[in-house]
């Protein structure tokens, strides 16, 4: 299974510690992940800061400090569309910022600090998803229990990210259960209110996911990993004009947050705006012309108005073979109908009735 996949949905690491300096400790959240579907697509480790790489799989959003736009990994089975009812219904999260602790506070010369910051940052740079979880678990089970003031953000953190980390192996109910813990554990924190609704996408739960997102935006409206991952759970939902203004306020707050821009292009295109649709496509592959997510739905879409000429050369520079399946469209990369049976019918050489 690929580690993080292209479609758009945001998952949001955790933690990104920092060095100690001068007998203080910097302990950061990272308040965004890189982009998911779709809800980047729909988007889990955390990872270190790397450059944008103009490539569908690695496009990332805006660099603000510690913020790490992430793609969120499809899953390699059927669960992306079981459609769980789940057990319970979840209780609607109140983030609220004013609670976050002081991390100033922090007494930099207590070894349990320092030896949990040191498994976080293990955790972080894990070779393995494997080896990760375990270390997240570690660090809950040694320091959860005791009675110090920096045991919520650090313990919290890593209950998220264990959360991420079931998440990326396809383990959704267990990944639920560690963001609930987190959430009530950091009531501070948007991160694992946003990756729980990512979770919860992917269970085809969109209208759980959507409370979440509102409420990541409710607390931090300028995130556009939360506006992004909305557009994803409304178009889950059927309400693609929705999800055009909610990827464009993602787009307008990231502009380097290209499947934002994306997902707003195919999102166009199902509500009938064909022409701006095809525009939005061909100017993000002048930035990245090797984006297959976009060469593909271009393609169908030149179809779709009879430019079957110009389709074909677009799809000559697709080189990704899942592009084929309309099963994997439909149901992991999640494109609108309209999308999906541009391109099927473009790769049957059918016609299309008239829209």
């Amino acid at each position: 299974m690929k580690a993080f996949e292209q479609h758009g949905c945001k998952i949001k690491p955790e933690v990104k510690y920092q060095q100690w300096t001068s007998k203080r400790f910097f302990c950061a959240s990272v308040p965004v992940s890189q982009a998911c579907n779709h809800s980047v697509w729909r988007q889990s480790r955390p990872e270190r800061q790397s450059e944008p790489q103009p490539h569908p799989s690695t496009l990332i959003g805006p660099r603000r400090r510690d913020m790490l736009l992430a793609l969120i990994p499809f899953l390699a089975t059927d669960a992306a569309f079981a459609f769980d009812a789940g057990p319970e219904t979840l209780p609607v999260p109140v983030i609220d910022p004013s609670k976050a602790p002081d991390q100033s506070s922090y007494d930099p010369t207590d070894p349990d600090l320092r030896e949990a910051a040191a498994l976080l940052q293990r955790a972080l740079n894990a070779p393995s998803v494997d080896e990760e979880e375990a270390l997240w678990s570690e660090v809950i089970q040694k320091y959860g229990d005791i009675d110090k003031t920096w045991v919520p953000d650090v313990v919290g953190r890593a209950w998220g990210n264990r959360g991420n980390a079931r998440s990326r192996q396809g383990r959704l109910q267990e990944a639920l259960s560690d963001y609930n813990t987190a959430i009530a554990t950091c009531p501070w924190s948007v991160d694992p209110v946003l990756n729980r609704g990512v979770a919860l996408e992917a269970l085809g739960r969109f209208e759980e996911a959507v409370v979440d997102y509102r409420a990541v935006l409710a607390a931090a409206p300028l995130d556009p990993a939360g506006w992004n991952n909305l557009g994803n759970a409304t178009g889950g939902l059927g309400r693609w004009s929705e999800a055009v203004d909610y990827y464009g306020r993602a787009a307008q707050l990231a502009p380097n947050f290209s499947f934002a821009a994306a997902n707003r292009a195919v999102a166009l295109f199902e509500i009938g705006r064909t022409d701006e649709a095809i525009r939005e496509m061909r100017t993000l592959l002048r930035r990245y012309p090797d984006f297959n997510d976009m060469r593909a739905a271009l393609a169908g879409a030149l179809w779709s108005i009879g430019k079957e000429g110009d389709a074909e050369n677009q799809w000559a520079r697709v080189d990704d073979p899942r592009y084929r399946d309309s099963s994997w469209l439909r149901r992991n990369r999640r494109w609108p109908p309209r999308m999906t049976e541009s391109l099927e019918a473009f790769l049957k050489l059918t016609s299309l009735p008239a829209s």
